[in-house]
């Protein structure tokens, strides 16, 4: 299984920025994938969570501003990312597991390299 991100960047306070994460690797139809983030200094947290139902779950940071959405013919993982903010600067990932949850959340077993998103005010 590979995943590959995308879409990283810098950008302004108020600013947009689209992530893209291509899978491949795997034929399984349940799943679970997210989008995780971690700053320097700080605990990786999870930002966004889709299950191959299209369910979604998000961090309380991401609430409002960060759209988690999947394109399966594509096999890519996005999250639209609106009104940035500087805490928003981190390195971001995606993750998967071949589970047909995400809540509560499972341990993911494939990462991406990851994409830096650095916020500027």
């Amino acid at each position: 299984v590979q995943l590959v991100e995308s879409g990283g960047g810098s950008v302004q306070t108020g600013g947009s920025l689209r992530l893209a994460c291509a899978a491949s690797g795997y034929t399984y139809s349940s799943y679970c994938m997210g989008w995780f983030r971690q700053a320097p200094g700080k605990e990786r947290e999870e930002v966004a969570n889709i299950d191959s139902d299209g369910s979604t779950s998000y961090a309380d940071s991401a609430k409002g501003r960060f759209t988690i959405s999947q394109d399966n013919a594509k096999n890519t993982l996005y999250l639209q990312m609106n009104s940035l903010k500087p805490e928003d600067t981190a390195m971001y990932y995606c993750a998967a597991v071949f589970l047909s949850y995400c809540n509560p959340p499972p341990d993911f077993a494939y990462w991406g390299q990851g994409t830096q998103v650095t916020v500027s005010s």
